[in-house]
């Protein structure tokens, strides 16, 4: 299968291109430059395979939890691009695809979502697929707790952001893991070979809260 994939969640952009099996991958630190980064991008990996976007099975995009902007811009590129090019899309969880990266058994994803609070889920893989144990939320630090029984292994910028995350009950952590297009590629692969792609306009973030910004008291 042919698929566009992206992610703009953090402050890592990354767009991947899935040709059968081979990949052309973009990825930069953009910090706030996604809109200027991710058409370029796209462009860049559509020109190097010589293809048009209506040549594509599908169009994937990492769809939240994760930065409020860039959630929105990535999106409205996706539905913009997919109803240009009559493609179907598929949305991927952000956390999953951080789990599905590290290549672990039982993983907790954790995001730093700002306002001295975290993004956080848990996944199993099983048979090579990841299964949700604790569904995306939006938590204070301290609320943070081990999902199950056996070895877990912490991954993303929440545990950069609090060192201290459970300190000593992991078996490992991987602060410097961010969604990324790669993954979320992998993880819309059975959507689109399944036929289960969907319409362009369904493009919606996956926000958890929904409060942006901390009141001047609340500082």
């Amino acid at each position: 299968m042919k698929i566009l994939a992206f992610d703009t969640s953090t402050e890592l952009c990354s767009a991947a291109l899935l040709l059968d099996g081979a990949w052309l991958v973009r990825e930069e630190l953009a910090g706030n430059r996604h809109s200027e980064l991710l058409l370029p991008m796209v462009e860049s990996l559509l020109a190097e395979a010589g293809l048009s976007l209506r040549a594509l099975d599908g169009l994937a995009y990492g769809k939240g939890p994760g930065s409020f902007t860039g959630l929105r811009i990535g999106c409205g590129i996706a539905q913009g691009l997919a109803f240009g090019a009559d493609l179907p899309v598929a949305g991927v969880i952000t956390l999953e695809a951080m789990a599905y990266t590290t290549g672990a058994e039982q993983v907790l994803s954790c995001i730093d979502a700002r306002m001295h609070e975290i993004y956080a889920a848990s996944y199993r893989r099983q048979d090579g697929v990841m299964i949700e144990v604790a569904a995306p939320a939006v938590l204070k630090p301290a609320e943070l707790n081990l999902p199950g029984e056996g070895d877990w292994l912490g991954c993303g910028t929440g545990f950069a952001a609090y060192p201290d995350l459970l300190a000593g009950r992991l078996c490992g952590v991987l602060p410097n893991i961010y969604p990324h297009a790669q993954a979320v590629a992998h993880l819309s692969l059975p959507v689109f070979a399944s036929g289960l792609g969907a319409a362009p306009e369904t493009a919606e973030p996956v926000y958890v809260r929904d409060k942006v910004a901390l009141k001047t008291c609340e500082r």
